[in-house]
């Protein structure tokens, strides 16, 4: 038994060396059979050259049928100036997303980072022809938006991913610990909802520091409006007083006024008198002196008539001693 384990030694440690080398000829990066194995790392290589890239998953019939043919494919690569790779869905969640797989064997050709769909037929020849004879220029490429490098398809790739790292926990719940798949989903369930309230106080919080709610938005609005309304009493009240203080001074000079205004009403009131006083002896004197001129004018009247009478008898003689 002893030399059977000794004869036995040797062969077991070829056949773990030759298994780590396949695991590491399959591992992502690394080319097999001349086909690339591509992953979230080494994927930016697609966006230079061209490339025919496959996304498969284990478990697809589909993809398992045409493995072969995409294996002749990729040794007529060399002739055909184009590079073949593959892409595992189950263990690239995050690329598929990036590429926006929904359905399974899809293949894209890619050419200095344009994307085209290929959608004809998957053997080795057809896949050749449409290289050679350049069948992929009539192919409308992939949107911008949806082009693989795009950001939107970033955020896509991001996603694919977590649901890829949910699945390992589920697996891992549901496997290495044993709990019931209810229980994982209930875990998830209540992670959800904890981590849901959690975002929802936080946005909350952002929302409430960036626009405040209307009650304190009218705390802070009455409070402005009882300062604007001491402001506007304080200076109301020294208007007031201004305005008092204004009054009393023409109310003073008022009092002034009439003070002296009566005095100057006695003062022309005995003017008043005095004149007509005045008036009263220069009435009498005109009347004097109204008597005195009536008396002379009858004096005058007798002296005129006789120098009339005068005047006329010179005439008369004058006209006698004429003739």
């Amino acid at each position: 038994m002893a030399a059977g384990a000794r004869q036995a030694g040797p062969g077991a440690a070829v056949l773990a060396l030759l298994a780590a080398w396949l695991a590491l000829a399959g591992s992502p990066g690394e080319q097999r059979s001349r086909v690339w194995v591509l992953s979230a790392a080494n994927w930016s290589l697609v966006l230079q050259g061209q490339w025919m890239v496959q996304f498969y998953a284990p478990w697809c019939p589909a993809c398992q049928q045409i493995e072969a043919a995409w294996e002749n494919f990729a040794k007529e690569s060399e002739h055909l100036d184009t590079t073949v790779g593959k892409v595992d869905v189950t263990q690239e969640p995050g690329l598929s997303g990036r590429f926006f797989v929904t359905t399974l064997p899809t293949i894209y050709h890619a050419k200095d980072g344009v994307f085209r769909r290929y959608r004809g037929s998957r053997t080795s020849d057809d896949l050749q022809s449409y290289i050679l004879e350049r069948k992929w220029e009539a192919v409308e490429p992939v949107a911008g938006w949806k082009s693989p490098s795009s950001i939107m398809m970033h955020g896509m790739a991001g996603l694919f991913h977590f649901s890829g790292w949910i699945r390992q926990i589920h697996s891992y719940f549901t496997g290495t610990l044993g709990i019931h798949v209810w229980g994982s989903y209930a875990i998830f369930i209540l992670a959800t909802l904890l981590i849901g309230l959690i975002l929802g106080l936080i946005l909350v919080l952002i929302a409430d520091c960036l626009c405040p709610s209307k009650s304190r938005y009218r705390e802070e609005a009455s409070e402005l409006i009882e300062k604007e309304n001491a402001e506007l009493t304080a200076v109301e009240e020294v208007e007031e007083t201004e305005e008092l203080s204004e009054n009393e001074l023409e109310e003073a000079a008022e009092e002034k006024e009439d003070i002296s205004g009566g005095e100057d009403g006695a003062k022309s009131s005995e003017e008043a008198n005095s004149s007509e006083d005045g008036s009263e002896e220069d009435s009498a004197v005109e009347e004097g002196s109204g008597t005195e001129e009536t008396e002379d004018i009858c004096e005058q009247h007798p002296i005129d008539s006789e120098t009339q009478s005068s005047v006329r008898q010179r005439k008369s003689q004058v006209a006698d001693n004429g003739l």
